[in-house]
């Protein structure tokens, strides 16, 4: 079968460099489209209930991760000329396109009693304009009686004050955000500069946008250092410039259908499918390399023949023939190593599983293809191209790991034993945690200005609470209980040391009871039965249609229930305290919920982006599991399929689980946790090793059936015959996962030196324990 491909190539060369043209301009054209994408809530299915809720919540009361906060300290903002400026500011940032709205300092507002109508009418505690210092010390004063603001626009104790940001949903979704967020943040500089203030930045619209920044940018310098990297061993390896500029061919071909079938997909490029062109260059160049060092072998094997054609066809028959078969299993255990991920339900994953297994294979389509008829078209090698084949420094590698294999096997398998030991002692150690910002360097600004928010703010990660009365106008029927449960609940939440005071309908009507009574600081708590009577209006539907419904405080409490007063919401901003303790968090404030709300009469849901995000991160961890399994299962039926032989496949299985179990022992002795972006690595690590297993085990089968040397020897045989095409195909690999090491992001550099750490070690165990396996277990086959 293989000998006939062969042929056909060589054959119909023309026509295959021309189709493979074709396709690949096609698929470039496409390539230049690829966009980044803006949306961070498809971790988690569709049909998910936590995702319904929160797409329920949305409906109903709107966004609530679109707030970007910009965060000043000092003692000084209330001084004349810093205060109109902080003025200006604000109004600064409502003219910037797509911002919505803005709270602010200066556009506070005031809740005054009107004796006369009977009502409340709002106005601003600071008036418009530029104002003396004398106007802004007295209002300041009224400012700082009211405890509605307290722990919302500033914290009294520290002198922060915060500015909050409303931007479009549509806009943040868009390529649009980033403009948008770069004039915030320019703005707000220029601001900190003139006053010589430090500003500080958060909220999720700024988070993501510059981690989908951070994340374009990589991808561009990955690719370019994996291509580089991956030229420079070439050259170093093969010492011949037409076969590095091939391999190159190879790897940007298959980079180019890669981003042309993510357009073609409808898919965007996210943190994970970023990776997707880098890994191509790394799959790819060991496809380059087995083809050709089995090239330069065949050419020295045929020197007898002296018509240089017919010898250049020869080998490249034999290239193809041997093989052939073995980038073919290779690249199908890589393609199952991450196309396992399309089986999950998770969207971001299922993009990444289906891009990558398909290019992945695509990648065997091209070299087989490509490398044969460039060859064919290229002059003869010369010796110096073939010397690596000779080298001593590596043949005395073989020779030693063949003395190991041979002499030392209880060693091997005592030393082994030890580590494993050692290892599954560090698996206990690990845990699973993840954080919003955990994959950023704790120097960077992101992280620091998260920081401050937390320690004056206590956060500004969004969690939302829906009390559901479960009938229309529950809110109003016997409301001074629910209300009073309301504001038990919250009180519970704001003694939690990772949670701010949170915001509802209850802290407006204290707002509401304040003013009733002359603005006394003293009397800003919960409505009583003699308050409710005159406070109900602003629970009334009437009390929108009234003009004092375009302040910024009528906005505030009426996003806090739903139109038909029903569904009442408790907004609570909080600290990054992680997968791991959030669910801890929340579940304390349900069984204090459980307690106070009746389950016959309300219900009690929680969401928001805090918990989506906690969802999320929980689905793919147990999606990328699941895909492991599937991974390990279907590689396995491959092996044995293509080896046919139950003791074959315990020889390639072991070799490949002992450097994971080992790398996961590391993972818990070294303290990196498992989550997302670090459980990626077994599956990638798996489908990566187990290509030297069957570049080893095929070419042992080959040369057993092929001559009439006892396993032992042929074990020795192939150590020499496939030792430097695996050293040199692992340096490779080793190389492009170490530049991942270089990421701002923590997931991707544990991806960088987990994989290569994994890939290490799967080539110590291919090229020691696996023929020490095979000396001990296999007997030898008799030839067909």
């Amino acid at each position: 079968m293989w000998g006939t491909l062969a042929r056909f190539i060589l054959q119909f060369r023309w026509l295959l460099l021309c189709l493979l043209l074709a396709v690949t301009g096609f698929l470039g054209w496409h390539a230049s489209k690829v966009q980044l994408s803006y949306e961070f809530t498809r971790a988690i299915p569709t049909d998910n209930p936590k995702y319904l809720a929160y797409q329920a919540f949305r409906q109903q009361f709107g966004e609530d991760g679109n707030l970007l906060v910009i965060g000043v300290q000092t003692d000084q903002l209330f001084t004349e000329k810093i205060f109109n400026d902080y003025t200006g500011l604000a109004a600064d940032m409502k003219k910037v396109e797509a911002v919505e709205d803005v709270l602010s300092v200066p556009a506070a507002t005031n809740l005054l009693r009107d004796a006369a109508a009977e009502k409340l009418n709002a106005s601003p505690v600071f008036p418009p304009g530029q104002l003396s210092q004398a106007t802004i010390d007295s209002c300041a004063a009224v400012f700082r009686s009211l405890p509605f603001y307290q722990g919302l626009l500033y914290n009294p104790s520290t002198n922060t004050f915060l500015m909050a940001i409303r931007i479009n949903k549509d806009v943040l979704n868009s390529k649009k955000r980033n403009d948008v967020v770069a004039k915030i943040v320019a703005i707000g500089d220029a601001f900190g500069k003139k006053h010589t203030l430090d500003m500080h930045y958060s909220g999720l619209p700024l988070i993501r946008t510059n981690i989908a920044t951070k994340v374009a940018s990589e991808m561009q310098w990955f690719l370019l250092g994996s291509i580089l990297l991956s030229a420079i061993l070439l050259l170093i390896s093969f010492r011949s410039f037409s076969a590095m500029g091939l391999s190159l061919a190879v790897v940007i071909i298959g980079v180019l259908w890669s981003l042309g079938t993510m357009v073609l997909m409808g898919y965007k490029i996210t943190i994970l499918n970023a990776l997707i062109p880098p890994l191509v260059v790394v799959i790819g160049i060991p496809n380059c390399i087995y083809f050709l060092n089995k090239f330069h072998t065949a050419w020295n094997d045929t020197a007898a023949i002296s018509d240089p054609a017919l010898r250049k066809r020869t080998a490249l028959t034999e290239m193809i023939s041997r093989m052939g078969v073995v980038t073919l299993f290779c690249n199908i255990a890589a393609a199952i190593g991450f196309g396992v991920f399309a089986l999950t339900k998770s969207a971001v994953l299922k993009e990444f599983g289906f891009v990558a297994g398909i290019n992945i294979m695509a990648l065997f389509f091209i070299s087989v293809i490509l490398i044969p008829v460039a060859l064919s078209f290229l002059p003869a090698p010369k010796s110096r191209h073939t010397r690596y084949l000779d080298n001593k420094w590596m043949l005395s590698i073989l020779d030693k790991l063949e003395v190991w294999s041979v002499s030392h096997r209880k060693m091997i398998y005592v030393l082994t034993g030890v580590i494993l030991i050692v290892a599954v002692a560090g698996i206990f150690r690990l845990r699973s945690e993840g954080f919003m910002v955990d994959d950023l360097p704790k120097t960077d600004k992101i992280y620091t200005d998260l920081k401050f928010f937390e320690k004056h703010f206590k956060g500004i990660m969004p969690l939302e609470i829906v009390v559901d009365t479960k009938r229309k106008n529950g809110l109003r029927a016997n409301m001074l209980q629910t209300f009073s449960k309301i504001d038990s609940l919250s009180g519970f939440i704001a003694a939690q040391p990772e949670m701010n005071r949170p915001l509802s309908i209850v802290e407006g009507l204290k707002f509401a009871r304040q003013a009733y009574y002359e603005g006394d600081s003293l009397q800003y708590g919960l409505p009583t039965s003699f308050d409710i009577g005159f406070l109900a209006q602003y629970l009334s539907s009437k009390a929108e249609d009234s003009s004092s419904k375009q302040n910024n405080f009528n906005r505030v409490v009426r996003s806090f229930m739903d139109s038909t007063r029903q569904r009442a919401r408790i907004s609570v901003n909080m600290a990054d305290v992680g997968s791991k303790k959030l669910p801890e968090l929340i579940q304390s404030i349900e069984n204090k919920s459980d307690q106070l709300f009746d389950t016959a009469r309300y219900k009690i849901e929680f969401t928001g982006t805090t918990v989506t995000f906690l969802e999320g991160s929980a689905f793919i961890i147990n999606g990328l599991k699941e895909s492991i399994a599937w991974a390990f299962l279907l590689i396995a039926l491959c092996m044995l399929y293509l080896f046919k032989s139950f003791k074959i496949l315990l020889c390639s299985l072991v070799p490949n689980i002992i450097p994971l179990i080992i790398t996961a022992g590391v993972m818990g002795w070294t303290g990196v946790a498992i989550k997302p972006s670090t459980v990626l690595v077994f599956s990638v690590a798996l489908g990566i090793a187990v290509d030297i297993t069957i570049r080893f085990l095929v070419n042992y089968k080959q040369e057993l059936q092929n001559n009439d040397k006892s396993p032992h020897d042929t074990v020795v045989d192939t150590i020499h015959k496939t030792g430097i095409s695996i050293i040199y195909t692992s340096l490779v690999l080793i190389a492009g996962f170490v530049i991942f090491c270089f990421s701002g992001f923590g997931g991707t550099q544990a991806l960088g030196w987990l994989t290569s750490l994994t890939l290490v070690l799967a080539t110590l165990t291919n090229l020691v324990f696996l023929p020490t396996l095979l000396m001990s277990f296999v007997k030898k086959e008799r030839k067909k």
